[in-house]
C-alpha cells in the first residue's frame, strides 16, 4: 500500500488519537502514507510536544502545526488569533498547502456536528471539505503547489444505535428527549474500520497526551464505561464518505 495516501485534519492535539488513531496505524503498518494537519496549538506548547509523541506511536510523521489558538484556551497560541477568527481564504490556502504536499487519497476528518459539537471540530470539518474541494484547481493557491484532488473524504463519526446504547451503560436510561447527541443515524454510516488489532497503539497514542489524561477529557469518559463498551469503541471506528472530491473509488476497510 506504499503509493495511499491518508491525510487527518483535527482541531486539537489528541484528536488524532481519539477519533482517527487506528486507521492511522493500521494503514502505517500496512505501508501506507500517513500524516496529520492540526489547526490548533502552536510550536512550543507541552500539547504541540505531546503531539509530536502521539504521531509518532501511530507512525504519522512529524506534526503539521497550523498553529492557531483554541476557541476556549488563549494560552494554546499565545498572540495568535482563534481558529474561529481566522478568514476562511487564509485557512484553506494553508490546509491546500498540506494536501497538495502529502497527495493522499483518503482525508479524514470530524463529521458535520464535529462528534459532539465543539466549534473548533465543527470549523475543521468545514475547512477540510472547502480546502479538499480547492486543492484539486489550478487556479487556486498557485503558490501552494502543483494542484491535487484527493479521492474522497471521510468523516469521522459514531452510529446513533452505539451512542444510545453507551449512554444507557454510562447513565442508566436513554437519553433525555431533545438531547443532541454525537454521531448519525446507522444507514448514514459508509465505512467501518475494524481496529482492534491496534486499540492498544490507539490507548498510547491517547495517553501520550499527558495533560489531557491529567485533566479528564476523552480518557476519562472511556474509562467510566464497562470494558465491552471500551474496547467497542476503541477497536472500531465509523465515517461517512463525502464522494463529491472525485469519481474515483476508494473505499476504507
Amino acid at each position: 500500500m506504499a503509493d495511499f495516501g491518508l491525510l487527518c485534519v483535527h482541531a486539537h492535539p489528541d484528536d488524532e488519537a481519539v477519533w482517527t488513531g487506528g486507521a492511522l496505524a493500521r494503514y502505517a503498518d500496512e505501508g501506507a502514507r500517513t500524516a496529520v494537519v492540526t489547526c490548533t496549538w502552536a510550536e512550543g506548547t507541552v500539547r504541540a510536544a505531546e503531539l509530536e509523541r502521539s504521531l509518532a506511536i501511530l507512525g504519522a510523521g512529524e506534526p503539521r502545526l497550523l498553529g492557531y489558538a483554541d476557541a476556549r484556551k488563549p494560552e494554546s497560541a499565545p498572540g495568535r488569533p482563534r481558529f474561529l477568527d481566522v478568514p476562511l481564504e487564509e485557512t484553506i490556502g494553508r490546509l491546500v498547502a498540506h494536501i497538495r504536499d502529502v497527495r493522499p487519497d483518503v482525508v479524514l476528518t470530524y463529521d458535520g456536528y464535529g462528534s459532539y459539537g465543539h466549534p473548533d471540530h465543527v470549523h475543521a470539518h468545514r475547512l477540510t471539505l472547502a480546502a479538499a474541494e480547492a486543492a484539486g484547481y489550478d487556479q487556486l493557491y498557485p503558490e501552494a503547489g502543483e494542484p491535487w484532488r484527493p479521492r474522497a473524504v471521510y468523516l469521522a463519526t459514531i452510529p446513533r444505535s452505539v451512542v444510545v446504547s453507551h449512554w444507557r451503560a454510562v447513565f442508566g436510561d436513554d437519553p433525555p428527549a431533545g438531547q443532541a447527541l454525537p454521531g448519525v443515524p446507522d444507514d448514514q454510516i459508509g465505512a467501518h474500520l475494524d481496529v482492534a488489532a491496534w486499540a492498544e497503539r490507539k490507548w498510547a497514542a491517547m495517553h501520550a497526551h499527558e495533560s489531557e489524561v491529567g485533566r479528564g477529557a476523552s480518557m476519562t469518559l472511556l474509562t467510566s464505561l464497562p470494558e465491552p463498551a471500551r474496547a467497542q469503541l476503541l477497536g472500531n471506528e465509523w465515517y461517512r464518505r463525502v464522494s463529491y472530491t472525485g469519481d474515483a473509488e476508494v473505499t476504507l476497510g
